[in-house]
């Protein structure tokens, strides 16, 4: 993928330290139709065939509807959920309208989340990609924020992608991973690759609305914002 070296390396990384128990979560943001749901892809594409992948796209209809996109990720694991705890399985149960023994409670739901998610990596290391994460129902991205903060010890990585519209979203905690424009060089070699039949006005101008703003290397070191 041209020009995202970096950004995959680093990706490419935590999943592999995830693997051996060290979970990790980060928020991909970037401009609208900057690459970040190709980034996803091409991490999916080079993470190899014993990874057990998980996604979502969020879709701004259901942004109003509790656990939607909750529901939709978690159908690969709902074979794991009888065994949850029982108040985490009410809870979990209950968001999803299944049950009425137990209250919605935030906690238990999100606890249940990370439980169940926990118990699916214990038979493959475990990706969870969720796209869109502006176009999520507030329920979900609670739950996931709440499992993605506690994935320490877990064989997990999650990465949750966002565009940055300058809005804030309620995403707290979890370290950042920021995209911005290709280079220059980048784009002519993309360009040379995928549409060689443009002419060199047009050629000219694509290049110029991608360098601004210029891009940047990502912070390998990514401060976790408070």
């Amino acid at each position: 993928m041209i020009g995202r070296n970096a950004e995959i390396a680093l990706l490419e990384k935590m999943i592999a330290e995830s693997g051996t128990g060290l979970g990790n979560a980060v928020l991909v943001r970037g401009e609208a139709g900057i690459g970040k749901s190709a980034l996803l892809a091409e991490v999916v594409r080079t993470a190899g065939d014993d990874l057990l992948v998980l996604r979502v796209t969020g879709v701004e209809a259901e942004a109003e509807l509790p656990f939607a996109a909750l529901h939709l990720l978690l159908r690969p694991a709902r074979h794991l959920i009888p065994g949850l705890p029982a108040a985490q399985r009410a809870a979990l149960l209950g968001a999803f309208g299944e049950s009425q023994e137990g209250a919605q409670d935030r906690f238990l739901v999100g606890l249940a989340v990370l439980t169940l998610l926990a118990d699916l990596a214990e038979e493959r290391p475990l990706l969870c990609l969720v796209d869109d994460v502006q176009w999520l129902d507030r329920a979900s991205v609670d739950a996931l924020v709440f499992a993605a903060r506690r994935l320490e010890a877990e064989r997990i990585t999650m990465i949750l992608a966002a565009r940055d519209d300058g809005t804030e979203l309620p995403v707290h905690g979890v370290p950042e991973l920021r995209l911005a424009g290709l280079t220059r060089a980048d784009c002519e070699t993309l360009l040379a690759e995928s549409a060689a039949d443009l002419v060199p006005e047009v050629r000219d101008r694509v290049i110029e609305e991608a360098e601004a703003p210029l891009r940047h290397r990502p912070d390998l070191s990514w401060a976790c914002p408070p």
